[in-house]
């Protein structure tokens, strides 16, 4: 599956849209997709998330990593919903019949299960929607301008920023492995993988501690944090789209939540 944190140049309205109100966005919809209750809205509410990426023209074998990575995680979640959730209307008889029975499955258990599970894969690719469709050094300014303090916000981006360097050299780490003959990782079981670790982790970390203390002087040398005030070599500012697509946004997640608990 490919990094989070990887941009995909484009021209889509959503790749022009302001930082600010895919933040926005983005806190909108987590809010709302917690807060349905009824499975026909979380239903619609993952269609029209699945609209925006397509929207995005983001690369469809992205959709499908990311669907092959929930779908597993999806399941288990189903079974053990619908398995342990409290239910008045029984499926299925208790699994383990010890005292009234433990782990009957019930029609308000497979219900809550696949709200549930309409829940988590929305949200999951919401994310990676905002993430691919804005640079880091945007996402960090539009923070910023909603008010964080740039401190920490170039604190987040940079861990962000991170994420690809890291993933990239943990696999410089597993091929340096692999020439050493070591083929714990592809072929070994899992009490083997487990004891293997330390020899990817290790190396991992102490070039991470490397990368930081580097990355310390660099911003020490460059007066990082010496003014208050900032400027930045590219500015944002919001036009038409970005206050429609914002109010589209507050109207679409209120009335939702409002429709999922009048249902």
């Amino acid at each position: 599956m490919s990094s989070l944190i990887s941009y995909y140049p484009g021209n889509t309205m959503f790749h022009r849209l302001d930082p600010r109100v895919k933040i926005i966005f983005m806190l909108m919809f987590c809010t709302a997709v917690l807060l349905i209750n009824d499975i026909g809205i979380a239903a619609m509410f993952f269609a029209v998330v699945v609209a925006l990426w397509f929207s995005a023209r983001l690369p469809v074998k992205l959709f499908w990593s990311f669907m092959k990575v929930l779908l597993p995680i999806a399941a288990f979640l189903f079974v053990i919903q619908a398995i342990f959730y409290p239910g008045e209307t029984p499926l299925i008889k208790p699994l383990i019949p010890i005292g009234k029975g433990i782990g009957q499955v019930t029609l308000e258990g497979i219900l809550f299960s696949v709200l549930l599970t309409l829940r988590l894969m929305a949200m999951i690719i919401m994310l990676p929607l905002i993430s691919f469709t804005t640079p880091v050094q945007n996402f960090a300014l539009g923070m910023v301008k909603i008010g964080l303090p740039y401190t920490l916000a170039y604190t987040m981006t940079t861990a962000l920023n991170l994420v690809p360097l890291l993933q990239t050299e943990t696999q410089v780490i597993v091929d340096a492995q692999k020439l050493r003959a070591m083929q714990t990782f592809e072929k070994g079981k899992l009490g083997e993988k487990l004891r293997a670790y330390p020899a990817l982790v290790t190396p991992l970390v102490i070039g991470s501690m490397r990368r930081a203390q580097l990355m310390a002087v660099a911003m020490d040398s460059r007066a990082f944090g010496a003014t208050k005030k900032r400027t930045y070599m590219e500015d944002i500012t919001m036009d038409a789209v970005d206050w429609i697509f914002l109010a589209a946004t507050i109207i679409f997640s209120i009335g939702i939540v409002y429709l999922s608990v009048k249902l």
